[in-house]
């Protein structure tokens, strides 16, 4: 019985470090620089000795939600698996970061370049925390219609606005090419590119009110669901 107790142990052990997201934070851009790596919930990076002191991301396994304050607070990012080499509008200001996937169907990013792997996923995944819980974006202005995306014209839900449910592969088709500068994502992930057809710069966000694209101000020409 001590026999298959202790077994059944190892087993737990090997299925929690098989299924534990990882995410390893570097000190300087494209992976340079001091290191740490985090497999379970940081409320405040100062216990690593790591607040503030991010500027490259690899996310070995989970999606986690990376803070500008402690315990969780201010502007929060989502990553999901792959590398970062850089960090936009969060250079040197992460002091929280928690997992926000769990169990088996977690995504895993899977390289072959040492301890980070390929850069297969460079997107940068950026959303406000929605305090009531729940997947979607709840908005507490009812003007917005019941579509998944909707783009404005100005910076903070300014301007001309176009209510999507769809992907297009030139906004032209929308009569919104190069025009977003804001954008609110009441369900599902989506990419945008300041190209058609998906190419150049591309950005991918999930459920969230987005009051600025930064470099993508005014430059995005095509978008598509990717989850």
């Amino acid at each position: 019985m001590k026999r298959l107790l202790a077994a059944a142990a190892v087993l737990a052990t090997f299925a929690h470090a098989a299924y534990a997201g990882e995410l390893t934070l570097f000190s300087d851009s494209d992976f340079h620089g001091n290191r740490v790596t985090i497999t379970r919930d940081a409320r405040n990076l100062a216990e690593f000795g790591f607040n503030d002191r991010a500027s490259s991301v690899v996310v070995r396994s989970g999606t986690w939600l990376l803070c500008e304050h402690g315990d969780f607070g201010g502007r929060c990012a989502e990553f999901g698996p792959g590398e970062y080499p850089a960090l936009p509008n969060f250079n040197d200001a992460i002091s929280s970061a928690r997992e926000v996937t769990r169990g088996r169907d977690r995504e895993e990013w899977r390289g072959d370049r040492g301890d980070r792997g390929d850069r297969g996923d460079r997107g940068w995944h950026r959303g406000e925390r929605d305090e009531r819980g729940g997947g979607g974006w709840r908005g507490e202005r009812d003007d917005r219609g019941g579509d998944a995306v909707i783009m404005f014209a100005g910076q903070r839900f300014e301007g001309p606005r176009v209510a999507l449910d769809r992907g297009f592969n030139s906004l032209e088709q929308a009569v919104f090419n190069d025009r977003a500068s804001s954008i609110v994502i009441r369900e599902g992930r989506w990419e945008f590119c300041e190209h058609a057809d998906f190419h150049g710069q591309c950005i991918v966000l999930g459920p969230g009110e987005y009051p600025s694209l930064d470099r993508l101000n005014g430059r995005v020409s095509s978008m598509r669901r990717v989850r």
